[in-house]
């Protein structure tokens, strides 16, 4: 207060510390300013406030300089890492686009195969509809009767599989009959030669000799039925190479010595004969060698049955001359049964069971070029265009 005072009591000091202000702002006029008389020990005390607050704007200057390299280092490395990851996004746009741009041509040439492949396909059905359209035009226009003839073709070719596959000769006989009659139903004077051919076929068939396979096998098969009961053989011994002399007794009593010597020897014999026998004994066989026997004369019957219908002929002999040697070995042969049985197999094995058919018929090759004339070259042109390779 009692600065105040003063101060208000002497106003110069006002205008002193002006001046002392002024001279800080401005040392070189503060140089120029005069000093004021009669106060030179207040000048340091003046000068000391001036020196703190250099520092401290130094140090706020220092502080806001490394506040300003924080931020710009902190906004330099952001700005180096969106560079990175704008550089990053740049290469998966770019391989995206290269995927997509790879996957645009495979999709285009798909489509343009396909496009090609049904092109192609449509090129051929239209050539396929226009060959149908222009077969069904020839069609339409061909005399009504050649269908008959197309019947006859099929007859001819079942006739042809009749005989060489089944060797009917009867069905393959009526087929081509059948096939004569619908060519002749045609009434064509150029089908002339094909009746010809047609009739030497069908003459041919029938002066093939005809077997009875159904009959022999019924006889066989009654022949097996008859083994039962087929008597079998005694022992069979051979004659005896010694034939025996039989001595009689004399009527003379002088002879007496004799006629008691050949008494002895008769009497002897009825208990011990001695005899030499040239060949081989058959004993008599067993109820189990009888079955035995049985079955094999049975098995040769059989064998000979499947060779009819395969027309094995030597099959057939040797099956049924076997089966009859066993029935002549051990059965009695004076028997009735035996010898019926026996001859009835003699009889069997001279049946031919082998008949030699024709290779090819003559119809059959005059039909099929017939029909090339007629029907098949009438389409042969519409396939040399839709083909011309």
């Amino acid at each position: 207060m009692t600065e105040k005072k003063t101060n208000n009591d002497h106003p110069t000091a006002g205008n002193q510390s002006d001046a002392a202000a002024t001279a800080k702002d401005n040392p070189k006029n503060a140089d120029n300013q005069p000093k004021a008389s009669g106060r030179p020990a207040q000048e340091p005390t003046q000068r000391a406030p001036a020196k703190s607050g250099s520092k401290t704007g130094l140090v706020a200057i220092a502080l806001v300089i490394l506040l300003g390299g924080g931020l710009y280092y902190h906004g330099h490395q952001q700005n180096l890492a969106q560079q990175a990851q704008l550089a990053a996004l740049t290469g998966q746009l770019s391989e995206m686009k290269n995927a997509l741009s790879q996957s645009e041509q495979s999709v285009k040439a798909a489509v343009q195969t396909s496009l090609d492949t049904a092109e192609t396909r449509l090129g051929q059905q239209e050539n396929d509809i226009q060959g149908l359209q222009r077969a069904l035009t020839e069609v339409q226009g061909r005399r009504p009767n050649d269908w008959l003839l197309a019947e006859a073709d099929y007859l001819t070719r079942m006739a042809g599989r009749k005989l060489w596959l089944e060797h009917d000769v009867a069905s393959a006989t009526l087929l081509l009959e059948s096939a004569d009659n619908r060519i002749a139903q045609l009434n064509d004077p150029s089908l002339t030669e094909l009746r010809t051919a047609l009739s030497d076929d069908i003459t041919m068939l029938k002066s093939i000799a005809r077997i009875d396979r159904d009959g022999l096998v019924l006889r066989l098969t009654s022949l097996q039925n008859q083994i039962e009961s087929l008597p079998l053989a005694n022992a069979i011994v051979p004659e005896s190479l010694d034939q025996p002399q039989t001595d009689s007794v004399s009527e003379s009593i002088s002879d007496w010595k004799t006629n008691l010597m050949t008494s002895l020897k008769q009497f002897s014999e009825h208990f011990v004969t001695y005899r030499k026998r040239d060949g081989n004994v058959i004993p008599l066989l067993s109820p189990e060698q009888d079955f035995y026997l049985q079955e094999n004369i049975r098995s040769k019957l059989e064998t000979a049955i499947k060779a009819v219908y395969r027309e094995q002929g030597e099959l057939y002999t040797t099956s049924l001359t076997m089966a009859k040697d066993w029935a002549s070995q051990f059965y009695k042969t004076d028997d009735a049964k035996t010898q019926s049985f026996i001859q009835a197999l003699n009889e069997l094995a001279e049946q031919k069971i082998q008949v030699s058919y024709p290779k090819t018929l003559k119809s059959r090759s005059e039909l099929s070029d017939i029909i090339s004339k007629r029907i098949r070259q009438q389409v042969a042109p519409i396939h040399g265009e839709e083909n011309p390779a």
